[in-house]
């Protein structure tokens, strides 16, 4: 269950978690009703056969969101809808109005829908109770809010508003990049983009080559900025930040998962409670280094 992206946000570590199980159970997933579109709601972090809608150790509480969304091709809505208005030409000599198309779009709409395939889909959370923070598994903005707009109807209140740094993460990245020390633990990968500050159809994208190289310094020289950036937290996790602040390509490396290895399990749902446990110790550290280097604000109580 090792998340792989990371899009985050900040709430007040004052915020109350005391009734979540009980909003979870109001919002947990429904099915999706034969005339609608998708539906969203919590499932069990260990499977959809679970019942814990949470599941929590120490100050790391994990969550899952769920959907369902039904599978209804445009291609084939209008493929449809443009035989029934040649059939109303045909017969009444005159090509249909926009009221009538619309009209007509829509009813063909209810009528496919009881039909339609229903695709699953799940994105899971991390809430990290003592640094007042929210870890989307996800790297679409978009979806990430959508997580926390379902665990603000859960709790009925949830402050919570996207990462923001005091300081310009582009300009802390290329001075990364430039030679300027990184902080204790952190090192350079193998990856980066570069953009133009001014013509920002000018990128270059860099993948498996040394970063503090003549080629890369010469990007530098000519004003190109570091907008992406792959670095390395002691040997134990790999990611790419962006100056969006959100981790992409999250993943735990041997120094870590070597500690989850040297311990038998005995059934899956300890072994998923482990995988939390040694990602939750991780996304803690890594949060913290962030924190100090990029000067991360603090939600408001």
């Amino acid at each position: 269950m090792f998340f792989r992206n990371l899009t985050l946000f900040r709430f007040p570590t004052s915020t109350r978690f005391d009734d979540l199980d009980a909003g979870l159970d109001e919002c947990q997933l429904k099915p999706v009703g034969p005339l609608e579109l998708s539906s969203r709601g919590f499932i069990s972090p260990f499977g959809r056969d679970a019942e814990a809608l949470s599941h929590r150790q120490g100050d790391a509480l994990w969550l899952a969101v769920g959907g369902e969304d039904k599978i209804l091709p445009g291609s084939v809505v209008n493929d449809l809808l443009q035989k029934k208005l040649a059939e109303i030409e045909q017969k009444e000599g005159r090509k249909p109005g926009g009221r009538t198309r619309k009209r007509i779009k829509d009813e063909l709409i209810t009528d496919l829908l009881p039909r339609a395939f229903v695709k699953p889909s799940r994105t899971d959370a991390l809430v990290d109770l003592g640094h007042g923070v929210v870890a989307v598994d996800t790297s679409s903005r978009k979806s990430g809010e959508n997580v926390v707009s379902e665990i603000r109807r859960a709790l009925g209140s949830f402050p919570a508003l996207p990462l923001n740094a005091e300081v310009a993460p582009r300009a802390v990245l290329t001075g990364w990049v430039a030679g300027e020390p990184l902080p204790d633990g952190l090192s350079l990968g193998d990856e980066c983009e570069l953009r133009d500050p001014i013509d920002q159809g000018a990128v270059v994208k860099v993948q498996r080559m040394e970063l503090q190289s003549d080629e890369i310094a010469k990007h530098l020289e000519s004003g190109k900025q570091v907008t992406r950036l792959a670095l390395n937290l002691d040997d134990h996790v790999s990611f790419v930040l962006g100056e969006d602040l959100i981790v992409r390509k999250f993943k735990l490396l041997d120094g870590a998962v070597d500690e989850l290895e040297a311990t038998e399990r005995d059934d899956l749902r300890a072994e998923l409670d482990a995988r939390f446990v040694l990602m939750a110790g991780e996304f803690r550290r890594l949060f913290t280094v962030l924190e100090g280097a990029l000067k991360l604000s603090k939600a408001e109580a």
